[in-house]
């Protein structure tokens, strides 16, 4: 077995907690009464992939998200109701980023949007103090700056190309089933972050 060289990590549910049910039952609220066909923690409808792989511009996405509504909505209740999902960040994680980063090349990848990504920084800076957690890796890889998503894939074609990493030397970490399996799949190491998992507690000597 290859050592252990390189650590991709997830942001949701890994470095910041998430509630996805938050955001599903702000949307039934608002009249969406179908949502979780449309998002969830495994699923996206083409409107939110494209969301998430920056193929759709905020003012756009707002646009198509009201025309889908029976009734009227807002484009603030819509924002409100899309960040409801974003909770706490893990600061005990973030720091020890700082440490593993004298052990390990760390990556960040994450399936995420301008939405989020501007509302989570803002959070960042509130709880923590930090402006951003680029600093903390190698390189961070935000999916709707790169145009490609988890769990296609392309994309994690893409970060080990991008990153000059051999995947079999590269520990993926993710709360997500279906891209631990695709990253497995295509030879990373891979492991599911699992309810009440913290990054700090894993024993990466293991993998």
């Amino acid at each position: 077995m290859a050592a252990l060289k390189n650590i991709i990590f997830d942001l949701g549910g890994v470095l910041i907690d998430l509630d996805y049910k938050k955001t599903e039952d702000a949307f039934i609220s608002l009249g969406y009464e179908n949502f979780h066909t449309m998002y969830s923690q495994y699923t996206a409808d083409e409107l939110f992939r494209k969301l998430e792989t920056g193929k759709i511009s905020n003012e756009d996405f707002y646009k198509v998200a009201i025309n889908a509504h029976a009734g009227s909505v807002t484009e603030e209740a819509i924002q409100a109701a899309w960040n409801a999902m974003l909770l706490s960040w893990r600061n005990e994680s973030l720091l020890f980023l700082e440490k593993i980063s004298t052990q390990y090349r760390i990556f960040l990848l994450s399936n995420t949007n301008a939405i989020h990504f501007e509302a989570f920084h803002r959070s960042l800076k509130e709880e923590t103090g930090r402006e951003s957690i680029e600093p903390l890796f190698t390189k961070a890889y935000w999916s709707h700056k790169i145009g490609l998503r988890k769990p296609d894939a392309e994309v994690f074609e893409f970060v080990a190309k991008d990153a000059g990493i051999r995947p079999e030397e590269t520990l993926l970490i993710d709360d997500s089933e279906n891209n631990i399996k695709k990253a497995a799949e295509l030879g990373f190491k891979t492991h599911l972050l699992i309810a009440g998992e913290l990054v700090e507690e894993l024993n990466y000597r293991k993998f």
